[in-house]
């Protein structure tokens, strides 16, 4: 006798997948009874019955590296748990190199791989000939190998999953179709379908192909397109030797999976085909195939034959021309969607089947407890916004990082699709004096500029080809003299209400209670001390705050503050009665006013010389104190004059409302003539930014990490009352930290940029933040969190590209450590 069909379930998972019957799995082994998964046809259907199953842990960021790690220990253990084989093969895999960019590339993978410990091995072509006698290796310069690597049936793995889910108390039903979410302005309520409604606390979207749809439901944009992706299936033959690892072949654009008897080749090609980027998928194609692409196909093919000569003399078995969904920068798409308290995003996966244990794992824990156990902000749903959901920009990206999923990644690199979408009023001027431009958040900024016989065009390469000549001499330009930086990118949100400051007070470590005109540099943490924002708060009235952060946090951030809003009761207008409080919500509004101003930072020794020019306020370092705002006139526009730095020298950020933009940095630029005023771009603010030791969110400091470890101790403010994270931010200054962020400098000008290995007595003990080349300092830079015992100990080095340099540990910043440079 079959169950009745539920009316309610605490947490219902959309979507039958291998990512969806992962989280489900995890949820129920961690104890959470009413899990229910809900299935339109039949398990795995959608993508996951016709992925290849290819596993390979590496990845550049440690996070990430660990998420895919667990994944394996997942494998490992899985039948012994659940019952069923899913057909893991841990046989290892081996990535190529035939060309040396492609080998410095794999260097620097082994350098990050060695910081975390993990197991890659460098080989010679003989050594790599050993382990895979298919391949041809004249003209290989070598391979990285990772033993722990292999291959996974994607059907055995998520049927795995299924008796999990099952044999912990969760419930799964197939052949059931979600027709709409009911929700309010907040939450879902309802998870409607074609055989009942279901009341629900939690919802998570493991749509895959359908993901976008999913959320079209509750009201939001899932930046999750679909896009073909073919591979082949050669005839069987006893030629192919058994427990043959995985091969990847960047350079040729391809893999080789190995298969019984036969090898399944499968690419990345320069072109894709966009699937339904309009309507979505149709709903009804759950085990749907493409037409096989010849013309594709060859791409891939014809280097794989000569890479591999036994192609040549077996047919073609079958090709597989499936739909696999994609987000536009390539990457998973995980995490609370903003805009309401209940819904879970899990989706985007185009390596699903590898990620899949660690992804679930996270996912698992993100929704219990509101944290996914590690920073996942490379996945995070809250990197997007409402621009990449637009069918366009999400197909035309999601095209480019499929296409570019087997390039050379070069630090700096930029897409080239979807440009020049947003843009600041100065960005025709500033491309007309030679900007060579980045893009952020759909914001078109000015990496760099062009001057005399440089091209205006971006130079790629692991040595900062050319960059000496450019932004050495912008960043000189700051030291010495004065500078203009647009930074009207700067994301903006207005904070108003009278509980403003209260409610700020609550979120942030710092004291924001300050006079009118007074800013507050502080970190937002959670209820671990970790860092969920680095931001700069100007009071503008009693109840009027401007919050600043990065150009990219923006839908981040203000999730982060609407979720503690909601959280937040404020004594100014909650009264005790018993033991609860009675009242009305707190009196906050958050309004985003980026798009209003523009930012021109007027920055550099010479800076206060060009800005007396133009106003008759007084700005002298009496009567303009540094982290304090004014309304002035810079001629006849208006301004909210800031004076603050992020590159350690005299400045001012202008905030300006657009309409004046191009008058003021016309005024700006015309004042500043005789001095040499200079226009700079940001690949000169991170090597400026990385001589203070001034930090950034997302690469140095993140939620894994708390504000002491960061060596950020001295903006908490520990007299102000409570805030959020205060218990164990007060733990961890009693109880000492176990790791630090120092700064390095290498006595060898190794070209570094973060992600480096650094050794301690030749040992591995962490993993640069950042890295940059210093030009005042005259040294290569980095960050980096080390064990409190290696600091004691010393003796470091940094391995970058396979070479190692010796690097001195350096107190408080490279650079003007008294900070006379800012406070004159």
């Amino acid at each position: 006798m079959s169950k009745a069909f539920p009316t309610q379930a605490q947490i219902v998972i959309i979507g039958g997948g291998v990512i969806g019957t992962s989280i489900a799995y995890h949820l129920c082994r961690a104890g959470v009874r009413d899990v229910l998964l809900l299935e339109k046809s039949q398990l795995t259907e959608g993508a996951t019955w016709h992925a290849a199953g290819l596993v390979g842990q590496f990845r550049s960021q440690q996070n990430l590296m660990q998420l895919m790690s667990d994944s394996v220990a997942l494998f490992d253990e899985l039948e012994a748990d659940t019952g069923q084989n899913p057909s893991w093969c841990k046989v290892g895999s081996m990535r190529i190199a035939s060309s040396k960019d492609r080998w410095d590339e794999l260097l620097k993978s082994h350098s990050a791989a060695q910081a975390v410990g993990f197991e890659m091995q460098m080989l010679t072509p003989s050594e790599a000939l050993a382990l895979y006698p298919l391949m041809a290796v004249d003209d290989l310069v070598g391979a990285a190998f990772i033993p722990a690597d292999g291959h996974i049936d994607p059907n055995s793995l998520t049927q795995a999953y299924a008796r999990g889910i099952r044999k912990y108390g969760g419930r799964i039903i197939e052949g059931v179709k979600v027709k709409a979410l009911t929700h309010n302005s907040k939450k879902i309520t309802h998870v409607v379908t074609d055989q009942g409604a279901i009341a629900v606390d939690t919802v998570v979207n493991a749509g895959g192909l359908w993901a976008r749809q999913v959320g079209w439901m509750a009201g939001v944009e899932i930046p999750a397109g679909v896009v073909e992706h073919q591979y082949l299936v050669t005839e069987k033959t006893d030629e192919i030797p058994p427990n043959l690892p995985a091969l990847r072949d960047p350079d040729g654009g391809y893999y080789a999976k190995p298969e019984p008897g036969a090898l399944a080749i499968g690419g990345w090609e320069k072109v894709t085909r966009k699937v339904n980027p309009v309507e979505g998928f149709p709903w009804q194609n759950a085990r749907h195939l493409f037409d096989g692409d010849m013309d594709r196909l060859t791409e891939f093919l014809e280097p794989a034959m000569a890479r591999l000569p036994i192609l040549e003399h077996l047919g073609i078995r079958t090709i597989v021309n499936g739909p696999i969904p994609i987000s536009p920068d390539g990457e998973p798409i995980m995490g609370p969607v903003p805009g309401l308290d209940n819904f879970f995003a899990a989706c985007a996966f185009t390596s699903g089947i590898a990620a899949s244990g660690g992804a679930g794992k996270a996912a698992a824990n993100w929704i219990m407890h509101g944290d996914a156990g590690l920073d996942l902000w490379t996945f995070d749903i809250r990197r997007f916004g409402p621009l990449h959901a637009g069918a366009d920009f999400l197909h035309d990206r999601a095209v480019e990082s499929y296409a570019k999923y087997y390039d050379i990644h070069w630090p700096g690199e930029e897409m080239e699709s979807a440009r020049a979408v947003r843009r600041s009023p100065l960005y025709q001027t500033l491309k007309d004096q030679g900007a060579v431009f980045g893009s952020k958040f759909g914001w078109e900024r000015a990496n760099w500029f062009a001057h005399g016989d440089i091209l205006q065009h971006d130079l790629f390469g692991f040595d900062r080809p050319g960059q000496a000549e450019t932004t050495g001499l912008e960043h000189k330009a700051v030291r010495e003299g004065v500078a203009l930086i647009d930074m009207s990118s700067f994301t903006k949100c207005e904070i108003s209400g009278k509980d403003a400051c209260s409610f700020l007070q609550y979120l942030a470590v710092a004291n924001i209670d300050k006079p009118v005109g007074g800013a507050t540099y502080t970190q937002l943490c959670n209820a671990e001390g970790g860092i969920e924002a680095d931001v700069t708060i100007i009071r503008r009235s009693e109840t009027c705050f401007w919050l600043v952060t990065g150009s990219a946090l923006g839908i981040r951030d203000r999730d982060w503050i609407n979720r503690n809003l909601a959280n937040f009761r404020s004594t100014t207008n909650l009264k005790p009665m018993g033991e609860q409080w009675i009242g009305g919500a707190p009196d906050v509004q958050l309004r985003d006013i980026t798009s209003g101003y523009g930012v021109i930072n007027l920055t550099g020794p010479l800076a206060r010389r060009v800005l007396e020019k133009l106003t008759a306020t007084d700005v002298s370092h009496a009567g303009f104190a540094f982290m304090s705002a004014q309304d002035i006139r810079i001629g006849y526009a208006p301004a909210l004059a800031f004076r603050v730095t992020y590159v350690g020298e005299l400045g001012w950020e202008l905030y300006i409302p657009t309409e004046y933009l191009a008058y003021a940095f016309e005024l700006l630029q015309e004042a500043g003539q005789e001095f040499g005023i200079a226009n700079v771009g940001y690949r000169a603010i991170d090597s400026l930014r990385l001589e203070k030791r001034y930090l950034a969110w997302g690469v140095d400091i993140t939620p894994d990490y708390n504000p002491i470890e960061a060596g950020l101790g001295f903006v908490i403010d520990w007299n102000k009352g409570d805030f959020l994270g205060r218990a164990a931010l007060a733990e961890a200054k009693a109880q000492g930290v176990r790791r630090k962020l120092v700064c390095l400098a290498l006595e060898e000008p190794l070209p570094v940029f973060g992600g480096e290995a650094i050794l301690c007595n030749g040992q591995a003990v962490g993993q640069t933040t950042s890295g940059n080349f210093g030009y005042t300092v005259g040294k290569s830079l980095v960050l980096g969190y080390l064990p409190v015992e290696a600091i004691r100990q010393g003796g470091f080095e940094v391995n970058a590209f396979g070479t190692c340099s010796r690097a001195s540990l350096v107190k408080s910043s490279a650079y003007d450590p008294a900070r006379r440079k800012i406070l004159c």
